[in-house]
């Protein structure tokens, strides 16, 4: 691999990392995707910014990356802003993350940009007895803006970031959609298709019912589908990336049976108002 020039690098991303570090970071990120070892480069990606010693920035937010030198200022915490090293933090989250390896299960493991995509993407070629995941929020976040720090380690050429698809409701329907096609086509009779989707907001003057909509999509799609429940799950202000704001306040988990043949006793047809909290 050839040397990192950090003068290539976008000053917003240089502010982040002390130079050595930075180095090492962009050198590993260029070696994994040049090998195409996807196991190593997420293990990277997960410690690339945050407060905490453990991390590769300085002092950050872990979900959304914006500096917090207001609140540790280089003047009175100046270990914070000194060199780490990649090895030692990388090994530590590599044993993290292989610890919580689930024994005899096999975890297909895709990332939701990827479900318009042929299934052989996800290595999914067979039943499956049930399929957790979380779509993105549609009209709510904006997950470009969101992960772009680590999006540019993927992708040098990322100039800029577009509006998130999914504010538009017809690229929610066809991410849904995609999801159905390619994923939720394996679901076993009896099995259980469990959604984590943000709540029914208003946004740019519009207002929008995510859960209602990817219900009638996948229900739809497969007529053995049915729901199961809808939990609402309120989120506590400190597990939200921006704290005290008026955006997302409570998730809803989704969960769709796929019938048996014996039959199983269909679930009346769900509606925003109809959800359980949990």
């Amino acid at each position: 691999m050839k040397t990192v020039d950090l003068r290539s690098v976008p000053a917003w991303v240089r502010q982040f990392f002390h130079p050595r570090t930075l180095k090492e970071a962009i050198s590993f990120a260029n070696t994994c995707i040049h090998e195409k070892d996807c196991f190593l480069l997420a293990c990277l990606l997960g410690i690339l910014h945050h407060q905490r010693p453990g991390f590769l920035s300085y002092p950050s937010s872990h979900l959304v990356p914006y500096l917090r030198n207001e609140l540790f200022p280089r003047a009175k915490f100046p270990d914070l802003y000194g060199y780490r090293d990649l090895r030692s933090r990388l090994i530590k989250k590599m044993s993290r993350a292989l610890a919580m390896q689930m024994a005899n299960r096999t975890l297909v493991v895709g990332e939701s940009t990827v479900l318009h995509h042929p299934v052989e993407h996800l290595s999914l070629q067979r039943q499956v007895d049930t399929i957790i995941t979380s779509p993105p929020y549609m009209n709510a976040l904006d997950y470009r803006r969101d992960n772009r720090l680590r999006l540019w380690f993927l992708d040098r050429n990322i100039t800029d970031y577009a509006p998130e698809p999914t504010d538009r409701k017809s690229a929610f329907d066809e991410t849904i959609s995609g999801f159905a096609r390619n994923v939720v086509s394996f679901l076993r009779p009896g099995g259980a298709c469990v959604m984590v989707i943000g709540d029914t907001i208003s946004r740019k003057r519009i207002k929008t019912h995510p859960a209602e909509r990817a219900i009638e999509i996948l229900t739809g799609f497969d007529r053995k589908l049915s729901v199961e429940r809808v939990i609402e799950d309120r989120i506590p202000d400190v597990r939200r990336s921006r704290r005290g704001a008026q955006a997302m306040k409570k998730e809803l988990v989704v969960v769709l049976r796929k019938k048996v043949k014996t039959g199983r006793k269909e679930s009346k047809n769900w509606s925003p108002n109809t959800s359980t909290s949990r």
